[in-house]
């Protein structure tokens, strides 16, 4: 039998959730191999939604050890396993997936050499399909997994939901421009910096300063800055393709503002947007 879905396929059925939270606690695998089950950090997750094609919801059926001659390259303090899993639920992908998938694993050794017992262990999955294998998985990264536990379940599916919408905020890979421009009284201004996104989305940063009021910011993804945005909220994708996609400071050859104390304006500008977003969150 196969799950099949339409298309762009989103397991948000929140009715899951609380079948999920009266399960029985498992082992879980180490955070070095996957986000740990409670207090998963927000951006750990999305970076693993953002590049998987494929999330699933699994269950170890089996878990066997590879030969050494068949784990080429595969440093000694590591086990290759080759996992098979039954598939609790889609949360992404496209013309569905079998019920039980497999996929290979690297897992580190005990004390006494000596891999994890995996069987029974409930993950999440972020990878994509092998073309031309029915039900083999290619893992994202080496560590493309996430613990399973009611908080992740509706953080994975959360973050999924925001990640395939057709105008889903962009990976950032730069600054474009920065220029401020001086207000009409002493301590007005306002700057403007546009960013360089992976598929050329607009993305702009709007920073107004006036005269014994605090400081505001907002971010536009408009071609026409949008007059009524605002900041986006933590841990939404767009406060994470910022907090973690932004450099810590502002390129200098980027400002196109003259003079040297409106230069000065823009960088610190820029500087209160970073600190507004706060730490980008990774614990890996």
């Amino acid at each position: 039998m196969r799950i099949s879905q339409a298309k762009v396929i989103l397991c948000l059925v929140l009715m899951g959730l609380g079948n999920a939270a009266s399960a029985q606690p498992v082992a879980t695998l180490p955070p070095a191999l996957a986000i740990e089950a409670e207090s998963a950090s927000y951006s750990d997750i999305a970076d693993l939604v953002v590049i998987s094609p494929l999330i699933i919801d699994v269950t170890v059926r089996k878990a066997a050890k590879v030969a050494p001659e068949q784990a080429i390259g595969v440093p000694v303090s590591l086990q290759r396993m080759l996992i098979e899993a039954d598939v609790m639920a889609l949360i992404r992908g496209e013309g569905g997936i079998a019920d039980r998938v497999r996929f290979v694993l690297d897992v580190p050794k005990d004390a006494k050499g000596k891999a994890p017992k995996l069987k029974k262990q409930r993950l999440f999955l972020f990878g994509s399909p092998v073309a031309g294998r029915t039900g083999e998985i290619r893992l994202s990264r080496p560590n493309a997994l996430a613990n399973f536990s009611p908080t992740n379940d509706a953080l994975v599916r959360r973050i999924t939901q925001e990640a395939v919408l057709r105008d889903a905020p962009q990976r950032i890979i730069g600054v474009a421009s920065a220029f401020h421009s001086p207000g009409t009284v002493l301590g007005e201004g306002e700057t403007q910096i546009f960013l360089k996104t992976e598929k050329d989305q607009p993305v702009s940063l709007t920073v107004l300063s006036r005269p014994n009021e605090q400081k505001q910011w907002a971010v536009s993804t408009a071609e026409v800055i949008d007059s009524s945005a605002t900041a986006p909220e933590r841990s939404t994708l767009l406060w994470y393709r910022l907090a973690c996609g932004l450099p810590r400071s502002l390129p200098t050859d980027r400002i196109e503002t003259t003079g040297d104390q409106n230069a000065a304006r823009a960088q610190a500008d820029y500087k209160f947007v970073i600190d507004a977003l706060g730490p980008c969150g990774r614990k890996r």
